[in-house]
């Protein structure tokens, strides 16, 4: 999680990956699927770094109780 002082908190894939359980590329998968409805990033940081604001990726979890599953298998 990045937290700067006086800005929102975000959560980088890394935060995202260990949430779901899952590895870094398959955050990622799951944040490039459209098909899941995960939250558009809100910043793209130095280095390609996506980022996306807590408060949306927290509520789109709370709408899917299988996140680490595969799209596939929905």
């Amino acid at each position: 999680m990045i937290n700067v002082p006086g800005k929102r908190k975000l959560y980088t894939t890394g935060d995202i990956a260990d949430l779901l359980g899952v590895t870094r590329q398959r955050a990622l998968a799951v944040a490039n699927d459209r098909r899941l409805n995960f939250p558009e990033p809100f910043d793209t940081l130095p280095g390609n770094i996506q980022v996306w604001l807590i408060e949306d990726v927290d509520r789109w979890m709370a709408s899917r109780p299988k996140l680490a599953e595969d799209p596939e298998s929905e």
